[in-house]
């Protein structure tokens, strides 16, 4: 039932019978990792492997394993070691490339294996995909990535700040699941105290290692304590070699509002750089969005790829490799490379009195300053989050004395963005030591801001801070202000900077920090990416209800 709900709301076909069974597949060094193995009653169209360590429950086999089952693919679905009832130790992201060679290695002496395979899966099924391709099978034939990393590492510690989602995350995976809903609830709502009480700990490290330690999980402590992602203890845990190493056809799915997004547009322009046959779909989705809104189209998208690349089908449907939602439109861009052919950039300009617009500002304009206290720091509200994120209500940062916001006159005409927005700050803090929380928002006719793309970035020195935020297709309507929000943090999203230039998480004392924004001279900008006229004119309506293989086609 649940396969066939799957499907009907994916726009899939309707699916065939297919048949599930367990197996435990060796690794080199003896470990034994489970795995079920659902092969379809009909002839199969080829292989998929799926990995992961979030177990093999119906929240993930129905929408991969299953869902594709019943498309006619046979689907091995492993769980990562330490997790479900895979053996050896759980040690997060340091073996899944060893291990997936492995299984490939056990699949090729299988009589149900035809000499080929395809690799699905997201978040972190995505990041066992980049891990495998780092040295890619030459029998691997087609990829789907669904907002997965290549690079946990850069996720957590590339800002130069800590990003917290690690520490609720390590507090869940391989957790087994409750067949009691009611007590698998309660069991989730009491972690997220504790987690929250780790988080908030000052300093958080002494806290994380008593927590940690007493769910026997010491492998996240290591990852707490090393700051500089450049440390050889990271090295088995970053993929970029994939980008550079990987020939295999590659659909790439993203969200504008995902924690990845950054990773997943690095994946497709170097893959595209390289000449690699890749395709880039980007929803105007958050993380969570991998098994829910996201659906119908990663769904559909995804059988119509494999159809084409492992199946051997025919083409791909695709109309252009690219296809991005515009947010605020109801509307997808469909184009041969991203960012869009013909892209302008508009300068805009920062005043002292709040002010964001085209006019220059005096060489002799006034600063502005703000401070940001991590005793109290400032509030996280939306964003690339996994929980609670995505486009929210902001307007509460205008009120803020720890923010400083720039606001637009309200536009004559519709603003329409499509490419990399990027802001140049003449910023100096105090300390020396600061982090800049970078927003642009959209303000409505009613006075109510909402998140549109953001960025975040540890600074050590006085000066120019050039900072590039997340990618961004977007309308903003005639009568609507753009806002740009300046912070000093985004707390819990990311550790608050203690002000002494040492490990956030380390640190006892926390140092208010005073920062000053100058203007003089239009020395302070934000550069708008002005999407071209006539990809507005050409802009496809989205689909009244979930798009369906024949809408694609």
């Amino acid at each position: 039932m649940w396969s066939r709900l799957h499907a009907w709301r994916a726009g899939l076909p309707k699916p065939t019978p297919w048949r599930m069974r367990t197996l435990h597949i060796p690794m080199r060094d003896g470990v034994r990792l489970g795995a079920d193995l659902y092969t379809p009653v009909a002839p199969a169209k080829g292989v998929l492997l799926v990995a992961g360590p979030y177990g093999r429950g119906p929240l993930w086999s129905v929408s991969l394993a299953r869902a594709f089952a019943g498309q006619k693919y046979t689907v091995l679905f492993a769980s990562t070691r330490g997790t479900a009832d895979s053996e050896g130790d759980l040690d997060p992201m340091r073996t899944d490339a060893q291990d997936g060679h492995d299984i490939v290695t056990w699949m090729r002496e299988q009589p149900w294996y035809p000499g080929r395979f395809g690799t699905i899966g997201g978040s972190y099924l995505g990041y066992t995909q980049w891990a495998l391709m780092s040295e890619p099978p030459a029998d691997l034939a087609a990829a789907v990535v669904t907002m997965g990393p290549h690079d946990f590492v850069r996720h957590t510690w590339g800002t130069g700040s800590f990003r917290f989602d690690l520490v609720g995350w390590g507090a869940d995976v391989g957790v087994p699941d409750d067949p009691n809903p009611v007590r698998s609830m309660r069991a989730r709502a009491a972690t997220r105290k504790q987690v929250d009480s780790v988080v908030e700990a000052v300093p958080v490290a002494p806290a994380a290692v008593e927590y940690f330690t007493g769910l026997g999980r010491a492998w996240m402590l290591p990852r707490l304590i090393h700051d500089d992602i450049d440390d050889p203890f990271y090295a088995p845990m970053r993929h970029a070699d994939a980008l550079e190493h990987s020939r295999v056809p590659t659909l790439l799915f993203a969200g504008w509002q995902d924690i990845f997004l950054a990773q997943s547009m690095r994946q497709y322009e170097r893959l595209r750089e390289r000449g690699v046959d890749v395709a880039l779909t980007v929803g105007d989705w958050a993380h969570i969005d991998i098994l829910l809104r996201g659906q119908p189209v990663i769904a559909s998208e995804t059988l119509d790829w494999l159809d084409a690349h492992l199946a051997g089908q025919g083409r791909s449907s695709r109309r252009r490799p690219v296809r991005v939602a515009v947010g605020g439109s109801g509307r997808w861009l469909e184009e041969r490379v991203w960012p869009p052919a013909g892209v302008a950039t508009t300068t805009w300009y920062l005043h002292a009195d709040g002010g964001l617009g085209e006019r220059v500002p005096a060489p002799d304009a006034a600063s502005r300053a703000f401070v940001f206290d991590p005793a109290r720091p400032t509030p996280t509200i939306g964003g690339n989050l996994i929980s609670k994120g995505g486009r929210r209500d902001d307007s509460a940062y205008g009120t803020r004395r720890d923010v400083l916001v720039y606001d637009s006159a309200p536009l004559r005409s519709d603003l329409w963005l499509s490419g990399v927005p990027r802001v140049s700050l003449d910023h100096a803090s105090e300390r020396g030591d600061a982090d800049l929380f970078l927003r642009l928002s959209d303000i409505d006719e009613k006075g109510r801001s909402r998140n549109v793309t953001e960025a975040y970035r540890r600074v050590r020195d006085a000066g120019t801070a050039d900072i590039t935020l997340n990618d961004i297709a977007y309308v903003f309507r005639a009568g609507h202000r753009v806002r740009l929000i300046v912070a000093g943090g985004s707390f819990p999203q990311f550790s608050r900077n203690p002000g002494s230039g040492e490990n956030p998480l380390v640190a006892e004392i926390l140092h208010p920090n005073r920062h000053e924004i100058r203007h003089r001279g239009g020395s302070s900008v934000l550069l708008l990416p002005i999407m071209p006229r006539e990809l507005v004119a050409g802009l496809r309506p989205s689909a009244s209800r979930d798009r369906s293989r024949e809408e694609l086609r």
